[in-house]
This record gives structure tokens, C-alpha cells and sequence, in this order.
């Protein structure tokens, strides 16, 4: 078994080279940027919006990128990832400066919004895109897991960042800048590293080029959807409610909530990344799906700060376990020239979830209180894991088979060696 550690670790030199080590840091300023503006809520409220209004514009600007990110995937694979990388890097700064300069609740903000998530949306596909294209298949869903890690530290920077602003700085116009300001800093930083990242990447356009929904059909695993679907309303509840129940609590914040989210998915991602070759992706859905609807019903027993972390735990363990599943089964489907579109569709069906769930979150909580809405979110939640465990029980996952077989081509390694061993040991004795 000496031999079958010395085998992994050099696999794991081949993997965690320096290029993915200057993503996973570019990763943890892009989410620390985003994290930023998770008090997004709080600035439509300040422009004198309501909670139907923040998931409205929300769901408008996820719905607007949407229809434009359907040409993402295959402008990844025709145009390559360095191109449409730093793009998008322009287009998020653009988003971002435009979202400061929002006078109020008008048609700017919602621009700003459509403009702002194609930005950030095709600055994680294409790094996740980028991850995928330096990494061989049996090891896919263990990298992304470990390149997502780094978000949880951005989130935890982010959250904590912008707690301390809004302790610092009175509410006020001002305050926003800062804010926003401090989101489009780390954005041109983020474009440098990007432009770094890909100098040296070389891309082959593929010879034949279907049209999206042609390769859907051929290749996107419908089951997914449901996944997708359920990890964009827990997006929508947590990045854009949040802040807002935690403010009606009259609480100090979201930096606690995020901070154990955080570190909980980033501890379980480390613990969990080769889980997928072990217990199997489908299973792991089920796992997390169940784990984020618990922690929906325990937000409905928060009344002080530290009774966040509860919650925070749930849906930190959740989520560690859904992305890199997702993304694996998901892009996972396409072959390699259309992985792209693949990463693209996958994620962009993570925003349809939010697109739909948004507004009818944002609804339930002016009429009827966020202990509903809570409460509506974990049974739906909680209905889609079970539906997934039934969907998904007589599936073969290929990860689970990829596992078996590296098993077993170590374990001959080691016979191979053992027996080498032995006839040297034969041939040593033999020598007077």
C-alpha cells in the first residue's frame, strides 16, 4: 500500500498545479466580490423598493441573462475559454458600475442586474470550464469539489466585509459606493489573474457546431433539472433574503450565517472529495437535497445571531455535496469539444431555479411573513429528494465504476511490486 500512496500523490502533483492554485485564489476574490452583494436586498430597500420588488428585479436580471448565456456554452467552445473569460471579466465591471450609479428603482437597476449576472455567471462558467479542460475524467468531480472550496473562504471574506461596512458606515448613499465600489476593485484585480491564468491557451474550434438545444436533448441529463431547480430556490432564499430576516430579527447581521455556512461546506468538501467514487453522485443529491431542507426549517427558530449556525451547518454540508455532483453529471454528459455548452446549460439551470422561486418567495414573505415562506421552501425542498432517490436508485454511476477500476489497477501495482520484491529477496538469499 506504500507504493499505492506514492501513486496518488503524484497524481495529485499532476492536478494541483500551479495554474489551478492561481484559479482557486482568482475563485475566492470573484465569490468575495459576489458575497459583497448579498446586501443587494438592502439596497433596493434603501431605493424604496419591497421584498416582491428585490425578487422581481432578481428574477428579471437572471431572466435576461438567461436568454443571453444560451449562446454562453457555445461561444466557450467555439470563441475558447480566454475569450469569453475575460470578456465577461468587462462585462461584470460594467454591471457593477452601473448598479452604483442606480438612481432608484427604475430601469437602470434592472439593467444593471441583467448585465451584472451575465458578467459574474460567465466568470464561473468559464473557470469551472477551465478546471474541467486541465482534468482527466475519473478525477472531475473531485477537482471541481476542491476548486468550489475556495468559494466558501470567498463567501466568509465577503459576508464578513460587508457586515463591517454596514457597522462602520451609516446607511446613506455613500455606504452603497463602498460597497459596490469595493465589488468592482476586486473585479479588475480578478481580470488581471484571469488574463494570467489563460496566456499560454491554446484552443481548437470543434469541426461541427449543433445549435444548443439540439446538443440538450442528445446530451443533458433531464434528472438534473430537478437538482438545479432546487439549488436555485436555496440561492434565491439565502443570497437575497437573507439579510433582509435578519434585519426584521433585528440581528447584527449575515457575516454569522455565512461564516459557518462557509467553513462547513469548505471542511466538507475537503472531507468529502472522493466520496463521489465511494458512495456515488446520485446518492450524495439525496444526501444534500435533505440537508438544505432541513436547514430551511431550522431558519424558522432563529431569534439571536449564534442560532444561525445551526441552520448554516445544514445548508453548508448541503451544498458542498450538490455542486460538484451537478456540474459533474451535468457537463459531465457532453463530450469533451461541447464541454462548454455543457458547464453553461448546467449552470445556467441553477438560475432558473432562482428565476422561478424568486418572486414567489419574495411574495409569500409581503403577504404572509418569512416563517411561511421558510416553512414552504423545506417541504419542497425535502419532496424533491425523496423524488430524486426514486428517480435515480436503479442508476450506475460511472464515478462509482471509474473508482473501482483505479482500485484495482493500484492493487495490481502492488502485487506487481510485492512480487518483484519477492524475487529479489529469492535472488539476494541465493548469493553466498
Amino acid at each position: 500500500m506504500h507504493h499505492s500512496t506514492n501513486l496518488l500523490a503524484a497524481d495529485d502533483e499532476s492536478l494541483y498545479t500551479r495554474v489551478f492554485w492561481m484559479a482557486f485564489i482568482a475563485n475566492v476574490l470573484l465569490v468575495s466580490a459576489n458575497a459583497l452583494t448579498f446586501r443587494f436586498a438592502e439596497f433596493v430597500s434603501f431605493l424604496g423598493g419591497t421584498e416582491e420588488i428585490t425578487g422581481r428585479i432578481v428574477g428579471f436580471g437572471l431572466f435576461g441573462s438567461l436568454f443571453l448565456r444560451a449562446f454562453l456554452g457555445q461561444a466557450l467552445d467555439y470563441f475558447g475559454i480566454r475569450r469569453v473569460w475575460l470578456s465577461s471579466c468587462v462585462v461584470f465591471l460594467i454591471g457593477t458600475m452601473l448598479t452604483i450609479t442606480a438612481p432608484d428603482v427604475g430601469l437602470q437597476i434592472y439593467i444593471a442586474r441583467v448585465i451584472f449576472v451575465i458578467g459574474i455567471a460567465s466568470m464561473f462558467a468559464s473557470s469551472v470550464s477551465h478546471i474541467q479542460s486541465i482534468t482527466p475524467e475519473g478525477r472531475r468531480t473531485e477537482v471541481i469539489a476542491k476548486f468550489g472550496s475556495s468559494g466558501f473562504i470567498g463567501i466568509i471574506c465577503g459576508s464578513q466585509a460587508g457586515d463591517w461596512l454596514f457597522n462602520m458606515i451609516p446607511e446613506s448613499r455613500y455606504l452603497y459606493q463602498v460597497l459596490f465600489g469595493s465589488t468592482f476593485m476586486i473585479g479588475v484585480i480578478y481580470l488581471c489573474m484571469a488574463t494570467l491564468i489563460t496566456h499560454k491557451d491554446v484552443h481548437s474550434k470543434p469541426s461541427v457546431a449543433p445549435p444548443i438545444h439540439t446538443l440538450m436533448l442528445r446530451y443533458w441529463p433531464p434528472i438534473i433539472l430537478i437538482v438545479t431547480m432546487m439549488m436555485g430556490l436555496g440561492f434565491g432564499v439565502t443570497m437575497t433574503f437573507l439579510t433582509r430576516y435578519s434585519t426584521e430579527l433585528g440581528l447584527g447581521g449575515i457575516r454569522t450565517f455565512f461564516t459557518a455556512y462557509a467553513i462547513t461546506a469548505f471542511s466538507t468538501r475537503l472531507i468529502s472529495s472522493r466520496w463521489s467514487r465511494t458512495f456515488g453522485r446520485h446518492k450524495l443529491i439525496v444526501i444534500g437535497l435533505a440537508a438544505h431542507a432541513l436547514g430551511q426549517l431550522l431558519m424558522t427558530f432563529v431569534t439571536i445571531d449564534a442560532l444561525f449556525i445551526a441552520p448554516a451547518f445544514c445548508m453548508g454540508f448541503g451544498h458542498a455535496l450538490l455542486y460538484p455532483c451537478i456540474v459533474s453529471l451535468g457537463a459531465g454528459a457532453f463530450p469533451a469539444q461541447y464541454r462548454g455548452t455543457g458547464t453553461a446549460v448546467t449552470l445556467a439551470a441553477v438560475d432558473i431555479g432562482t428565476i422561478v422561486t424568486a418572486p414567489i418567495m419574495g411574495w409569500i414573505i409581503d403577504h404572509h411573513g418569512f416563517h411561511p415562506m421558510f416553512y414552504i421552501s423545506s417541504i419542497v425542498l425535502l419532496c424533491s429528494s425523496l423524488l430524486y432517490f426514486l428517480l435515480s436508485m436503479r442508476m450506475v454511476d460511472s464515478d462509482i465504476l471509474l473508482g473501482r477500476n483505479s482500485e484495482i489497477v493500484v492493487e495490481e501495482t502492488d502485487s506487481e511490486n510485492v512480487s518483484e520484491k519477492e524475487s529479489l529477496d529469492t535472488h539476494v538469499t541465493s548469493v553466498p
